[in-house]
């Protein structure tokens, strides 16, 4: 059963864009986030001197839809980001993790890591940039308790700052399949290119990453696809099953009852103008009965 706590966040700078030290009430540990160009500034604190965990956080590509990460330890932290400030472009903030008390030895923090990819790697919703797993250490039965514990109190903390990589999807079962009467805008059509709809919408039978508002989560049982130039049309339908949260923001990933079937395409029509750009919102018998798109939006 989980408890309630109670964070602090203390912004030196006074701008919580530069540097944070964060404080959980009855934790021996202490969190600091400092972003990648308040680094130079901020290296020479007293807190990166002592052993512990770090996280660096970024994005490689302007078009991932995933974060990449990059999970490490030290004795002294200061020393190893210093070497992937100059060596690892990709990462605009690095989360630290240290003992209050420097009871941290070196056996805790490679535990801490391996424990923290092997989270990564379940959860399935960052790119890991670690080019080798640590073998998990061995500790007695009342160490492994206490890092056990600390690990808990670490992922407790990082949906607070906006780091959700590490958290297991939880599927939202969709509703049994709506009355074809029903008028709710059950129908998510979204727009896909060439490739990701051969390898993702007809290959892994599944679409992401989108936003949805979270009123509409229940109420989406379909999806459609359009298909970018050159076929500019919706040409295929799936039942949603499940929706799941997909990477390290308000985007989902949704999965299909079954591969998705192929309908007589519909094309962009008289009333509408220009290509789909986002996702768009109908009703399933609404599509079923379309002669072209420019049936389907109320606007």
């Amino acid at each position: 059963m989980k408890k309630p706590f109670t964070i602090e966040l203390f912004m030196p700078d006074g701008d919580a864009n530069t540097l944070k030290i964060i404080n959980k009430m009855d934790w021996t540990g202490l969190g600091l986030e400092i972003s990648r160009v308040a680094w130079p500034e901020h290296r020479n604190r007293d807190e990166l001197k002592r052993a512990g965990i770090y996280i660096l956080i970024g994005y490689k590509d302007g078009d991932d839809l995933l974060p990449s990460l990059y999970i490490g330890h030290g004795n002294g932290i200061k020393k190893r980001i210093e070497r992937h400030y100059k060596n690892k472009p990709f990462w605009d903030r690095v989360l630290i993790f240290i003992s209050s008390n420097q009871d941290l030895n070196r056996a805790h923090i490679t535990w801490l890591e391996w424990a923290l990819i092997q989270q990564a790697k379940s959860a399935g919703r960052c790119k890991l940039d670690n080019m080798a797993t640590p073998h998990k250490p061995r500790l007695a039965v009342a160490e492994q308790a206490d890092t056990h514990g600390f690990l808990n109190e670490i992922l407790s903390i990082l949906p607070l700052l906006e780091v959700t990589a590490f958290e297991i999807p939880k599927k939202i079962e969709q509703l049994e399949a709506l009355s074809l009467k029903v008028k709710a805008e059950n129908t998510i059509v979204v727009p896909t290119q060439r490739e990701g709809f051969k390898q993702v919408f007809l290959g892994e039978d599944c679409w992401y990453a989108i936003r949805i508002a979270g009123g509409r989560l229940n109420q989406i049982k379909y999806i459609a696809a359009y298909q970018t130039a050159p076929v500019s049309a919706i040409t295929h339908i799936a039942e949603v099953a499940s929706i799941e949260p997909y990477g390290d923001g308000k985007k989902y990933k949704l999965n299909f009852a079954s591969p998705a079937k192929s309908i007589q395409p519909l094309k962009i029509g008289g009333a509408s103008r220009g290509i789909m750009q986002s996702p768009r919102y109908t009703n399933y018998v609404t599509l079923s009965k379309a002669k072209d798109m420019s049936d389907l939006f109320s606007n």
